[in-house]
């Protein structure tokens, strides 16, 4: 989520940062540091034999800090801390961000640590719907689409100040959490990679409000093993209350591939009082001849990981309170390739309120 949810906004060139209703506790002789934070009260409303949405209570809590320190009139240091956990008995708890880094003005930024992969700059031109969508934000699929620790960025925002618009990234990552599997209910196919570099471009288009962007991502090669290749394209529209977004996915390791589509159309309506968004989406992601292994015997096949449509509504009260309703329309179908249960291709709907700050 959530274009609208938790909006990145660190200084200058940064991808990730504070949320747009952040506090700012501190702000003196050049040092400056914000405090913000959510409680997501979330429940799916669908089929408790549901492996793969699930169903019931999703409660979480998130907390953070961003903060920059001025050292002359080029060069900042920044910082950025967020944690979040989950509710109920078997809650998980997850770091989401922690990184440190250095930013250069107009010659760009460099930070290390826990951040977004570099291609999560593309998918978040569809990841916007209120509680589905993202399904490309996946380093099992795509290669650093996702958020990943021991990640090296280095971000340049107008092309040194000759192209106003044009953005690029390159990155370089050492984690397991980029050595991905093509996953699904009865496939596994690791593409046993610790290592990757990326980059991506994008470039707003004067003031019409199109965007558009691409990138590529690729692991290293170790031994006879293939290399993982992962690129995406995405356009998006956004002016007069109407944003429009589609993104193009694959990934290719050996004989095995990724490809997805997700398209997304969203209107904002004003009211005395709040914002009402409503939105509709296609979202699809094939697995191509990945190695299915019965009974010692080894042979290839094909099906979606995800295919839905998604009709959802998002009504902002304020900048700290949301309420929402999702409707994932799944397309799945639970007779055919990785032999998904019937609960797992039944519709759910994610019912949501939102307290940020």
């Amino acid at each position: 989520m959530k274009r609208n949810l938790l909006a990145i906004a660190i200084p200058a060139l940064l991808v990730a940062g504070a949320a747009n209703a952040s506090i700012e506790i501190w702000n003196k002789d050049g040092n400056k540091l914000d405090l913000y934070g959510r409680v997501y009260a979330l429940n799916y409303l669908g089929d408790k034999g549901n492996t793969i949405d699930g169903e019931g209570d999703k409660t979480t809590a998130r907390i953070g800090f961003s903060g920059e320190t001025q050292v002359t009139d080029m060069l900042s240091g920044y910082g950025r801390f967020e944690w979040e956990t989950h509710t109920g008995t078997d809650a998980e708890n997850e770091t989401r961000y922690a990184f440190a880094g250095l930013n250069f003005g107009e010659y760009g930024s460099i930070d290390y640590g826990r951040n977004d992969g570099v291609l999560k700059s593309l998918t978040a031109y569809t990841d916007v719907l209120p509680e589905w969508g993202g399904n490309a934000s996946n380093n099992n699929f795509y290669l650093l689409s996702a958020r990943t620790d021991g990640v090296a960025t280095y971000r340049n925002s107008g092309l040194y100040g000759l192209v106003d618009g044009f953005d690029f990234a390159v990155q370089y990552a050492d984690s397991k959490e980029i050595d991905p599997s093509i996953t699904s209910p009865s496939v596994a196919q690791t593409l046993g990679k610790k290592e990757a570099y990326g980059m991506t471009a994008q470039y707003a288009i004067l003031d019409t409000g199109l965007s558009v962007g691409a990138g590529y991502a690729t692991s290293t090669k170790a031994g006879d093993d293939e290399r993982a290749k992962s690129w995406m394209a995405g356009v998006k529209y956004d002016a007069y209350d109407l944003y429009l977004a589609a993104l193009y996915s694959h990934t290719s390791y050996g004989v095995s591939k990724v490809k997805g589509v997700e398209l997304v159309a969203q209107y904002g309506i004003d009211f005395e009082i709040g914002r009402l968004t409503p939105s509709l989406a296609y979202i699809q992601h094939k697995l191509n001849d990945a190695i299915v292994t019965n009974g010692g015997v080894s042979s290839l096949a094909s099906d979606y990981v995800a295919k839905y449509v998604e009709v959802g509504l998002q009504y902002d009260f304020n900048k700290n309170l949301t309420a929402l309703v999702d409707y994932k329309i799944n397309l799945l179908d639970d007779d055919k390739g990785f032999g998904y249960s019937k609960a797992d291709t039944k519709d759910t709907v994610a019912l949501g309120l939102i307290y940020q700050f």
